[in-house]
């Protein structure tokens, strides 16, 4: 074989390799491509799936501020209503005031409502009941007699307290018989 068998072999064989080159370059290219095309389908498929999650999130926000302001428009209406409803109740009642906090404290029960929480409040006490006398009230006296009065009132005043609480007058005041 001469020269040019030599010749046409060597390049049948580099023919043959750049033809094997070739081919697993374009082998390459194309588990590229499809890795590529792979990540662009999962990121595509990424933005739908956020762009579903904005909208939901935004359909949801949207439905709380509607609610939100229907509440709001709710309770406008309430408050002109009651507004309307004071008004008339107080000009049926002439204008006063009084008459009218009086009117709404009974129909609300708040006086019930105090006097349970005032029955609750001493439940259980056992409160002694003194009332004092000085004598003939009818008759004058003027501002001594009132003091004197004031005088005789503190002894047993000053025991009740003792006897209901525990407590001792002050020495400044005076102190405590030891007799009931």
């Amino acid at each position: 074989m001469g020269i040019s068998g030599l010749l046409k072999n060597a390049f049948r064989v580099n023919l043959l390799q750049v033809q094997k080159a070739n081919w697993e370059l374009y082998e390459k290219q194309k588990a590229a491509e499809a890795v590529l095309y792979k990540k662009e389908k999962e990121a595509e498929a990424e933005r739908v799936s956020a762009s579903a999650s904005l909208f939901a999130k935004q359909q949801r926000a949207d439905a709380e501020l509607y609610a939100k302001k229907k509440e709001a428009e709710g309770l406008v209406a309430l408050a002109e209503a009651q507004g309307k409803y004071l008004t008339k109740l107080l000009e049926a009642l002439g204008g006063n005031y009084g008459a009218l906090r009086d009117y709404l404290m009974i129909n609300g029960g708040m006086y019930q409502e105090i006097a349970k929480t005032n029955a609750e409040a001493i439940q259980g006490l056992q409160p002694k009941i003194s009332i004092w006398n000085n004598g003939d009230q009818m008759g004058e006296g003027g501002a001594m007699k009132d003091m004197a009065g004031v005088y005789k009132m503190l002894p047993p005043l000053l025991n009740v307290v003792h006897e209901q609480t525990g407590m001792v007058p002050p020495a400044w005041i005076g102190k405590l018989s030891n007799s009931n």
